[in-house]
């Protein structure tokens, strides 16, 4: 319930004020009470009294608008702002306004051109083995030189230009198992030496990797990416452009790790957040429950897979 920041009385308040007008108090006393108006105090009344028992907010919009835009011009902007027309063109076309026609654009949700194609069904998909697709991922993080006025809340706490790191992810697609390392860089020397750790680190815990899927970005498009790959014997599948949902357990994966370790709390340095982070991943991996696989953990559901006892 969004109840008026300065109403005086919630809907269940209002309900008591009435009842007790009802059983006698009258209702100049009540509402000064309340420190509500008489006036006001006979309108919930009357409102009762009318059948209005729960005497919810109602919408301040009126009933009918005298010079509103009829159907028919409504049907025909519609039909132009389908065809991809901007709000100023269909207010030549129609002699209107630009402020009615982006009035009514809002209204019916076509304000923005994405709005005009229907959003495409999710498809959710998972390896039934794993190593059998690793997705990769890199996120920019800020330095952290000491806390900042966003934590002191002193503006001259401020931290400006100390520099950025950079969160390498690795996270396999069946068993949600994931590696990460806080590096330097997101060049093609970083990301490549990532993969290979990366894929060293799932070997030992008996998986192998088939495929690692990434973006576009130019380290993941690099000549010693691909080499590695290829010495690996590892196939590389891209996203489509523009298109992160493709990737979207590295990206939820990503937005854990920030709620849950990078932005939880407050850190006094980035070597105390990276400090961190080793921690949190192992509580991750080992024993954080996973809404994705029915509360288990991924080492849990690695376990399983394997046929592993522990």
């Amino acid at each position: 319930m969004n109840v008026h920041k300065n109403a005086r009385l919630t809907p269940r308040g209002r309900v008591l004020m009435v009842e007790q007008i009802e059983s006698g108090v009258p209702v100049k006393q009540a509402a000064a009470a309340l420190g509500m108006s008489e006036r006001r105090a006979h309108v919930w009344l009357r409102r009762y009294r009318g059948g209005d028992r729960q005497l919810l907010d109602r919408s301040s919009a009126p009933h009918r608008i005298a010079h509103g835009t009829a159907p028919a011009v409504v049907d025909k902007l519609v039909e132009l702002r389908r065809q991809r027309q901007s709000g100023p063109a269909i207010a030549r076309a129609l002699g209107m306004a630009v402020s009615s026609v982006g009035a009514v654009l809002r209204r019916l949700g076509l304000n923005r051109l994405d709005r005009l194609e229907p959003k495409p069904a999710v498809i959710r998909y998972e390896r039934q083995r794993p190593g059998e697709m690793i997705h990769l991922d890199i996120k920019t993080l800020g330095r952290v030189g000491r806390p900042s006025h966003r934590v002191t809340g002193n503006r001259r706490d401020r931290v400006v230009g100390i520099g950025w790191e950079h969160l390498h992810v690795a996270i396999d697609d069946c068993s949600r198992l994931a590696y990460t390392e806080v590096l330097p860089s997101l060049g093609r020397e970083d990301a490549t030496g990532f993969l290979n750790r990366a894929v060293a680190w799932f070997a030992r815990l008996g998986v192998t990797v088939e495929r690692v899927m990434t973006d576009n970005g130019s380290a993941y498009r690099s000549k010693l990416f691909a080499s590695a790959l290829a010495q690996a014997g590892i196939r590389h599948i891209r996203t489509r452009p523009y298109t992160p949902r493709t990737n979207g357990k590295a990206e939820r994966f990503i937005q854990t790790s920030l709620r849950e370790w990078a932005y939880a709390r407050s850190y006094l340095s980035s070597y105390h957040r990276n400090q961190a982070i080793g921690p949190w991943i192992d509580a991750y991996n080992l024993t954080r429950p996973h809404s994705a696989l029915g509360g288990i953990s991924p080492f849990q559901r690695l376990n399983n897979l394997l046929g592993n006892d522990s």
